[in-house]
Formats: C-alpha cells, structure tokens, sequence
C-alpha cells in the first residue's frame, strides 16, 4: 500500500466513524450508504479537492454538490475529516438548532453548496455553476455527487445532455451505485443498464469502478481531473451498503436502518479492530 492509500485508508476508516457516531445520536439513519460511500468521500476531500477549510466560500474552491440530501451524515462525517466543521459537532446531529440537519441544507452548513433531498436536481445545478465558473475563467472544477436512485429521473439526463453540448470538461458527476432504493433494488424498481453504454451515449467521459476499491477509486478521481478532452466525466461507483460493518452488509432493506443500542458500539469495535489489525499488517 502506497503512502497516499495508507493516508486514504485512515481517512476513510475516521470517516465512517463519525457517522457512526452521529447515528447513535438519533439511533438511526442512512447510515448502510454512509458507511459504503466512505471511501469516495476519502479520496475526494483527502486528495482531489481545492478547498480552504477556514473559508468554506472561497471563490478557488472546487464546488461539491450532495444532490442526494439523505446522504447528509456521510457528508458531514468528510467535512468533520477535512477540518471544515468541528468533531464536537457531531454530537448535535439532527437536533434542534443544530448546523448538522438530518438532510442537507445549505443555509446551515460550512462546505453545503446546495439543499439536497429533492432527487435529480443536483446535476441540472452542477451544469449551470461550471458553465459560470468557465464564464468567470475560475479554473475551479464541480463535482456531483448522486445516487443511482436519481438515474430515475428525467432531469439528470437533461442535465447530463446539456453538460455534453457545451463541453463541460470542469464538470465531474459521482455516482453511487449500491443498487438500493426506499422501494427495494434500484435495478428492479426500474432498470438502468447498460450505464456506461448509456453515459457514453450522452457524451459523457465514462469510469466504471469498484467505489470501496481505494486504490481504483484514487485512480479514477486522478483521471477524471487529468482527463485533456472537453468533455464532462462520470464515474460509477460500485459500493457495498454498510461497507466495513458485516452485520450492517447483510442486512435487509438497509435503505434507512433502526439500529438497536448497543450494536452502535458494537459497528464501532468492529471498525477500530478492523483497522488496528490493518495497522499491523
């Protein structure tokens, strides 16, 4: 494991780590995608990003969008990791006057550029700020991050076709593919493959992956950034629900999950023996 993977795979294990914890304040969560989306995270706060911690709004920084709102915890366990919000925060998640909301909202949050949760419009905003930013000659990038849940709606692919025709090479789109929705399997609630065939028919720049592969998804990030032609990117990210916690991958309908008591403690010392046996190694 190279130097830049052994500092990824610290970030990512601290990361899934703080939301387990903002979990346990309200004892549950969207925590199964927190935990498989960990490793993205990682690699995009730890090594891809330009950003200033102490100024979230600074005009230089590359723009993140959470198009998937409910992924908020998993956000906000990054922003903890990337020094943008205080770890003693984490203890007021989801509660009353918190800066941390159970789904994310940007008038609350350092480092939120938009309010997530109403699916799909995340890439229709992303397209419209890189076109700004190559407008004001920023050199700034914006990333997407989406569920595969969003693939189901008609504003990601206008959106996707609009990036296209005006050649947004600043423009990178993440997608989680766990392949889970509220209603159950996304491939069954409504199919979506071939998604590299499809991506590539759009005019998009295509990276098929496995998203808790850190190593593949460091490689992807570095293309997608690298990458001469004016086109915009997408990376599909495999990932596992609950990645890191074994009990939490296996179990059903892991969309939304009531956690009991004392397993919270139990997904902790799973994940910090996990690591220290990594450590030794």
């Amino acid at each position: 494991m190279s130097h830049i993977e052994e500092k990824l795979h610290k970030s990512a294990y601290r990361i899934r780590r703080f939301a387990l914890r903002m979990g346990e304040v309200q004892g549950q969560g969207y925590i199964g995608q927190a935990l498989g989306w960990a490793d993205v995270l990682a690699v995009a706060y730890r090594h891809a990003l330009n950003y200033r911690p102490s100024e979230p709004e600074w005009d230089g920084r590359d723009r993140f969008l959470l198009s998937h709102g409910h992924y908020a915890i998993a956000f906000y366990a990054a922003l903890i990791e990337a020094g943008i919000i205080e770890e003693s925060e984490l203890d007021t998640y989801g509660s009353d006057d918190s800066r941390l909301p159970m789904s994310g909202m940007a008038t609350y949050t350092p480092g939120m550029e938009i309010s997530g949760g109403s699916l799909g419009q995340g890439l229709p905003i992303a397209v419209g700020m890189a076109l700004a930013l190559r407008q004001k000659k920023n050199p700034a990038f914006v990333y997407n991050s989406m569920s595969d849940g969003e693939l189901d709606e008609g504003s990601t692919w206008e959106g996707a076709m609009g990036a296209a025709h005006h050649q947004l090479g600043n423009l990178i789109c993440l997608v989680d593919v766990n392949n889970q929705q509220a209603d159950g399997p996304s491939s069954k609630v409504l199919g979506f493959e071939p998604l590299v065939d499809k991506w590539e028919a759009f005019g998009w720049h295509v990276q098929r992956v496995d998203g808790n592969d850190l190593s593949a998804v460091l490689q992807a990030f570095d293309n997608a950034r690298n990458l001469v032609e004016a086109k915009p990117r997408v990376i599909l990210f495999d990932t596992l629900m609950g990645k890191g916690v074994p009990f939490l991958e296996k179990r059903e309908k892991n969309h939304f999950i009531r956690v009991d008591p004392p397993e919270w403690q139990q997904a902790l010392e799973i994940l910090d023996q996990s690591q220290n046996q990594g450590a030794q190694a």
